[in-house]
């Protein structure tokens, strides 16, 4: 059967799922399951366990397995964090896939989850194969405009070469890039998350828990521009009150 999907939007289910009366819960159950993980428990089995005691659902779950994050994880990842001040004169590397459709599914007025570490993050589901949908001109159009204002040297996208369409979106954003005067360059990797984590150097742009913890330093675009540019962005905010 064909993909028809236009947008990144939300699943219908998420309104009730991550409804304001719900998020006391699932705040709660971010710090518990922030402490295991933050103790080196098996994230997938402490996810488990704290999704089965408060009865989650699976968008809940993978809503709180993306936002945990552990006491020395968080303390780890402010340190390493760049401001957009400076960032002038900087070669950042960005995690592609991660940083764009997370923007995407923002623009598609998806939820989007604020962890406790601060960063913005989705749970659109993109596995093996990528489709533009009606906002990825418009994230890749954002982007273009905030990389361009923040100053950079050199600006390196990063893509899962496995993933099916890979390709024509490389092709797809040289154009695009080609055609605005942007410096950009795209690649092709078989493991972006360790070349983004291991460029050295270079600030990486991730959300990606494995490569924050792992970078030298890092920047949080995806949050810098939907706070300025998004108009009424559907934000969970899973960080205490």
């Amino acid at each position: 059967m064909p993909n028809t999907q236009k947008h990144r939007g939300a699943n219908p289910k998420d309104a009730k799922l991550f409804a304001e009366n719900n998020l006391p819960k699932l705040k709660k159950a971010l710090i518990d399951l922030s402490y295991l993980v933050g103790r080196d428990y098996s994230p997938k089995a402490s996810l488990k366990l704290i999704g089965d005691r408060y009865r989650f659902s699976d968008r809940q779950r993978q809503a709180l397995s993306h936002s945990a994050c552990g006491e020395n994880q968080l303390k780890n990842r402010i340190k390493k964090h760049i401001s957009k001040e400076n960032l002038k004169g900087q070669n950042i590397v960005i995690d592609g896939y991660n940083q764009l459709i997370t923007l995407e599914a923002a623009l598609s007025k998806a939820p989007i989850f604020i962890g406790i570490d601060g960063c913005c993050r989705d749970i659109a589901s993109v596995h093996s194969t990528y489709r533009k949908v009606e906002e990825t001109i418009t994230a890749l159009e954002l982007f273009g405009q905030e990389l361009k204002d923040l100053g950079l040297k050199k600006i390196l996208w990063v893509f899962d070469k496995p993933v099916s369409n890979s390709g024509n979106l490389k092709q797809f954003i040289e154009e695009i890039s080609e055609k605005n005067g942007w410096n950009w360059e795209v690649i092709l990797e078989y493991n972006p998350d360790k070349y983004v984590a291991e460029k050295e150097d270079w600030v990486a742009v991730s959300t990606d828990s494995w490569v924050l913890e792992r970078a030298e330093k890092w920047f949080n675009l995806n949050g810098y521009i939907i706070e300025k540019h998004i108009e009424n962005p559907w934000i969970v905010d899973f960080r205490e009150n």
